[in-house]
């Protein structure tokens, strides 16, 4: 059994999207944990609807702050913590699961638009999405617009995550996409829960499993599963406006608690 936790603000019809592949695809048994951080638009009542915890912040927090409350009421040793504007594929719990059991990884994310296998597939699929997002973002961002998007995007879902599965079977590559990411319990042990002081925390979530891995040994690395694609509607919500974090005033930026030469290390690593 897994806990997936997810953190929300607003975005209705982005959310309604996301629970409906989330409900569909998902092969394990599961509980849903949301944090939710101030929605006016019904997002939390409508998850609560359909059964899934709520935490409601009343205000807008940080994403590692809200990924730790997750934790806390998480019962499950497998966490996964999904962005609430993705969509995931068929199996997409069990096949990152297996591959992470078979690379002995306690760390992991599923891949997408963000890293594939290699630069050029990276770019190639990349640019078809700001193509796709370009156009179809001037009729707004409705489930029917989102809906949209992701057939003319992949035409065809399941055959395309289903053939990437087969020929990406366990295969995995060092780096991260952060809209998916899953972690043992176990791994919180070694390298602690997600640092809110940080924003990037998935940025820093990989920096510190590097540097456990190097240092002590007793984790590897945080690997991109290549077998498990989930789609993310990248930056489609960057033009949204929040309000400042509660917790502004306790952040952080990733230089001010690591070194160059680690931050160097890591762009070389995800070049």
């Amino acid at each position: 059994m897994i806990s997936i936790i997810t953190v929300v603000r607003n975005r209705l019809a982005m959310n309604e999207l996301f629970f409906e592949s989330l409900s569909r695809y998902t092969k394990n048994p599961y509980e849903l944990i949301v944090v939710d951080n101030g929605s006016a638009d019904g997002s939390a009542g409508f998850f609560e609807s359909v059964g899934a915890q709520v935490i409601r912040n009343g205000t807008n927090y940080s994403y590692p702050y809200c990924q730790n409350i997750g934790i806390k009421h998480a019962r499950h040793d497998w966490l996964a913590f999904v962005n609430n504007d993705v969509i995931v594929s068929e199996d997409w719990d069990a096949h990152i699961i297996d591959n992470m059991q078979a690379n002995g990884l306690e760390v992991a994310s599923a891949c997408g638009v963000e890293h594939l296998e290699n630069r050029r597939a990276t770019r190639r699929l990349r640019r078809r999405w700001n193509l796709v997002k370009g156009v179809l973002s001037l009729a707004g961002q409705s489930r029917a617009v989102l809906r949209l998007m992701h057939l003319l995007m992949y035409d065809d879902w399941a055959g395309f995550t289903k053939r990437r599965y087969l020929k990406f079977n366990h295969q995995i590559k060092k780096g991260f996409v952060g809209n998916t990411v899953v972690i043992h319990k176990r791994a919180l042990s070694k390298i602690g829960l997600w640092d809110d002081r940080i924003q990037a925390a998935d940025f820093d979530l990989y920096l510190r499993t590097m540097n456990r891995a190097m240092t002590v040994g007793d984790v590897k690395p945080m690997h991109v599963c290549l077998d498990s694609f989930v789609h993310h509607y990248i930056r489609l919500t960057a033009s949204v406006k929040c309000p400042a974090f509660a917790d502004q005033c306790n952040l952080i930026a990733l230089a001010d608690k690591w070194p160059p030469e680690m931050l160097a290390h890591f762009r070389t690593m995800n070049d």
